[in-house]
């Protein structure tokens, strides 16, 4: 298999994500973003105490990670007032979205619009069009309400919830159960790539899906109680948290790492002059030997 004949989809949030649909940018229509929309810090979050919407900061971000960073589309949208009047630390592309946001029907339709605008191929989908909250449960029942806050907790929370729950929509399932290759990650563990395993129509879809699932680990320790645990111990908690285990091989860049319950592909992946991202050649090299296992697995089927 070649990653260009293929269908694949990306879950996550953040830089992270991004990054990823930056570097697959190349497969066009034939990639899928599923972007994570808790986030509730910087801009996004002033928005979201204004009124009720889905946090749109991830999804601007993904969007404008698919157009040349030269062109005048990625510098509206990545535009930042400064000061410390209301607009102080808004960004553009963020007010654009939830703009349209309050006059389109749905925001599927607001993001139809953008991408048209920045001539984006690719399907950028919100995991949910419902606004929701990330909840974090402390093991003795104590809980946290927040992206911010549960990515400054002392330790792993026990189990995630949404809150309140809610229904993904037929694009993010079709675009799953279409897939040949289901991306999750790099980014927070628990508060950008766990939030859309909680929406559970896209657990169930990942559950049974056709394609193979990996998920690409962080080059750096993250800063999250997350940042403690192994490939194993992080797959352990999914698989306790979704109920079921929606990853077959790991991507990694630690030689030492090891794992009882899936693939790992381990080797140098980060960026020679930006050491916490990922090097775009080195991503694709590594995906493609994913692939190569996948092959070599169902040879011996």
């Amino acid at each position: 298999m070649q990653l260009n004949e293929l269908n694949i989809v990306a879950i996550g949030g953040g830089h992270g994500l991004g990054r990823v649909l930056s570097t697959l940018s190349f497969m066009g229509d034939k990639l899928t973003g599923i972007v994570t929309t808790t986030d509730n810090g910087g801009s996004t979050g002033k928005l979201r105490k204004r009124s009720s919407s889905i946090a749109w900061g991830d999804l601007r971000n993904c969007l404008t990670e698919l157009v040349d960073s030269d062109s005048v589309g990625s510098q509206l949208f990545n535009f930042r007032f400064d000061g410390s009047d209301e607009l102080g630390g808004h960004n553009l592309g963020n007010l654009i979205l939830y703009g349209l946001g309050q006059v389109q029907s749905r925001p599927l339709d607001s993001i139809k619009l953008v991408r048209r605008i920045l001539r984006v191929r690719t399907q950028v989908l919100p995991m949910s069009e419902t606004p929701t909250d990330l909840m974090a449960f402390y093991p003795e029942g104590r809980c946290r309400v927040g992206e911010l806050s549960v990515d400054e907790m002392p330790i792993m929370p026990k189990s995630l919830m949404l809150a309140p729950l809610v229904k993904s929509i037929e694009p993010c399932i079709n675009a799953i159960n279409n897939a040949d290759l289901i991306i999750l990650g790099p980014g927070s563990f628990l508060t950008s790539i766990v939030p859309p395993l909680l929406v559970r129509d896209i657990s169930n879809a990942i559950a049974n899906r056709k394609g193979h699932c990996v998920f690409i680990d962080n080059v750096v320790p993250e800063n999250s109680p997350a940042a403690k645990l192994s490939i194993d111990e992080k797959l352990i908690w999914l698989e306790e948290n979704i109920g079921s285990l929606p990853v077959d091989s790991v991507i990694c860049q630690d030689p030492d790492a090891k794992s009882d319950k899936v693939n790992l592909i381990c080797r140098e992946l980060a960026h020679n002059k930006v050491p916490h991202h990922h090097d775009k050649a080195k991503l694709i090299s590594a995906l493609e030997a994913c692939l190569s296992v996948v092959d070599e697995t169902k040879k011996l089927a």
